[in-house]
């Protein structure tokens, strides 16, 4: 393993006071070590909320984390709803066609025991537990924790203990309902990582990476110890790391490093510069991780010495800025403004959350001519973001989109994990016209979980992507724009003039707004069916409720097993269709005035999975 820096600024003027950035790479160095062998335990969520196309995809991406292990992998599989099965207990990887059976018989069940899912992975991999191999526990969900541990707290801190015990956590958050701070949380504390699983046909393409991480690993428990001079303060820690400051020293805990993904620590320094010209030591990087060599662990221990060159005022300022710092560091600030118009949002404060958000959309936009798309787009993001809270259409996906990003950006260094969503984006604002006469004609495009527009007239680069509103992107449509201009630095386009969308010939209309949702009715459900059997059946949940029968006692007792909601209240619902373990769908579910049960309304389905 390598250690690679650079400064934003690596000429500073001397004898006066600076602010600065210094960004760190660790990287693999030559040929990549033999493949470590995984100790894996896989905890799925087999809650009703994930019945239908969440949990077929969450089974298909499983299968095909299978496909990718060796015979010298071991690995468990856990499901939990309200109760906790092991359906493999722990076991090499040499029969991957019976490990598909296993998972094809997991089927959506009842409530939310996350905890107890999760603790039974650890306990699976702890009986399999060794310093040459890669521990780790992938938990995912889709909902709340409703039954077993539910405090965020206690969860987040067990995750540390696991950890410290050398059992990583990876989490994976399904659709629109999991509580993402407390995933987070615990993958932060596990000391691994969070996955945002917006659409169910993202799951396999975010396993991938995954294990892609896990077969390229270089390093683990990577610790930088950065000693600054005594003229040199470190003022902030820009990435989402686990950090301390030790007098005028801060020790940052990177975690692991990858062959495919290089770790950066990024922290902001205040200098103090000396009055004479020449090199000038700013600080040492002290590191140490472990490493397996010869498949026994070793301690990796270097040293790096920070330099910069000292030199009279016009001279620095002569000197441009560092392009890739620039964009590196600009993208941890953003994500930290991201948390805290999280935490204004969730106070109310919508105007305040916008408000700052377009600050910052002021200040990047001034580095436009010079940025990447990558910078480009995060501006995109957030006008967005700052519109949607500015209309009050600000919701659970949003938040997760905006926790997602702050995320990936604080700890991760992957291209495809960055700047992901795709909620909220209508082309129905726009007008629509049949024929795209001399404009340019783009489309937008689904690439894994994000957006992207790319050009189909001829004479443009198809493969470039185009700085284009997220508020009318729409997966699927095409777009007539009056001009295209080349970045800067000549590696995406953007958009001049007007926009509007292409429909087909002899399509033309207005912009409109978009579709309100279908009302809801309120009124308590009625069927004529005289069991379950003879109910009108779905495959899929889409915006109803799930229901779930259960024995209790003699009694078979209605429950809402969606997210949402408390299993532990009563709902009225039809006795004569009631079957145990049977999930039903209906259109609405509504509180009683005293808040103590539920009434099923609409329309009633057995769901078939």
């Amino acid at each position: 393993m390598k250690a690679t820096y650079t400064l934003s600024h690596p000429v500073l003027p001397m004898g006066a006071s600076s602010k600065i950035d210094l960004l760190v790479t660790f990287s693999a160095e030559g040929a990549a070590s033999t493949r470590r062998s995984l100790n894996l335990g896989l905890v799925i969520d087999r809650s009703g909320s994930m019945a239908g196309a969440p949990l077929k995809n969450a089974l298909q991406a499983s299968r095909e984390l299978v496909e990718r292990m060796g015979p010298e992998d071991s690995l468990s599989i856990v499901t939990y709803d309200d109760a906790v099965a092991t359906v493999l207990a722990p076991t090499k990887v040499t029969d991957k066609a019976a490990i598909g059976k296993v998972l094809a018989r997991v089927s959506a069940g009842g409530c939310t025991n996350l905890s107890g899912g999760w603790l039974k992975g650890v306990e699976h991999v702890n009986s399999q537990l060794s310093g040459e191999r890669i521990n780790r526990v992938l938990l995912l969900t889709d909902g709340q924790a409703n039954a077993g541990i539910r405090d965020a707290g206690q969860l987040t801190e067990m995750a540390r203990e696991k950890s410290s015990a050398g059992i990583i956590t990876t989490t994976l958050g399904f659709g629109a309902n999991f509580n993402e701070d407390l995933l987070i949380g615990m993958a932060n504390a596990g000391e691994g990582h969070f996955y945002y699983i917006q659409s169910p046909e993202d799951a396999a393409g975010v396993f991938g990476i995954e294990m892609e991480g896990l077969g390229s690993l270089v390093a683990q428990n990577l610790e930088v110890v950065i000693k600054p001079a005594s003229t040199v303060k470190v003022s902030s820690v820009l990435n989402r790391y686990r950090h301390e400051a030790r007098g005028q020293e801060v020790t940052v805990g990177l975690g692991d490093v990858y062959a495919t993904e290089p770790r950066q620590l990024a922290a902001e320094l205040s200098v103090q510069a000396p009055s004479s010209a020449g090199p000038t030591t700013l600080a040492t990087l002290v590191f140490r991780a472990q490493v397996v060599v010869d498949g026994s662990v070793r301690e990796l221990k270097g040293e790096v010495p920070i330099l910069a060159q000292l030199a009279p005022a016009a001279e620095s300022a002569a000197v441009l800025v560092d392009k890739n710092v620039l964009t590196q560091t600009s993208r941890l600030r953003i994500a930290r403004v991201k948390d805290q118009v999280i935490e204004l949002a969730d106070k109310g404060e919508l105007a305040s959350a916008s408000k700052r958000l377009r600050e910052v959309i002021s200040e990047v936009s001034l580095l436009l001519d010079k940025a990447s798309y990558e910078i480009s787009e995060e501006v995109e993001q957030l006008a967005h973001y700052a519109q949607r809270l500015e209309s009050r259409t600000y919701d659970a996906v949003i938040r997760k989109e905006l926790r997602d990003q702050s995320y990936q950006a604080g700890t991760r260094n992957r291209g495809d994990l960055a700047l992901r969503g795709t909620a909220g984006g209508s082309a129905d604002s726009l007008d629509a016209v049949s024929d795209a006469g001399g404009g340019i004609v783009l489309e937008c495009v689904r690439e894994g979980g994000k957006l992207r527009v790319h050009t189909v007239s001829a004479g443009y680069d198809p493969s470039f992507n185009v700085q284009f509103p997220r508020s009318v992107r729409e997966e699927g449509v095409r777009y007539v724009v009056d001009k295209l201009e080349t970045s800067g630095d000549g590696t995406f386009y953007r958009v001049v003039g007007n926009i509007k969308r292409l429909g087909a010939p002899g399509q033309t209309r207005s912009a409109r707004s978009q579709a309100a949702a279908p009302a809801k009715t309120g009124k308590a459900s009625k069927v004529t069916a005289s069991s379950a059997a003879d109910l009108p059946t779905t495959t899929s949940v889409g915006t109803g409720v799930i229901i779930q029968c259960i024995k209790e006692g003699s009694k078979l007792r209605a429950r809402v097993v969606s997210d949402g909601y408390d299993p532990d209240l009563n709902i009225r619902f039809p006795r004569d269709i009631r079957e145990e373990n049977v999930l039903y769908v209906v259109d609405e579910i509504i509180t009683m005035a005293n808040g103590s049960s539920y009434i099923a309304c609409g329309d009633i389905r057995r769901l078939v999975q």
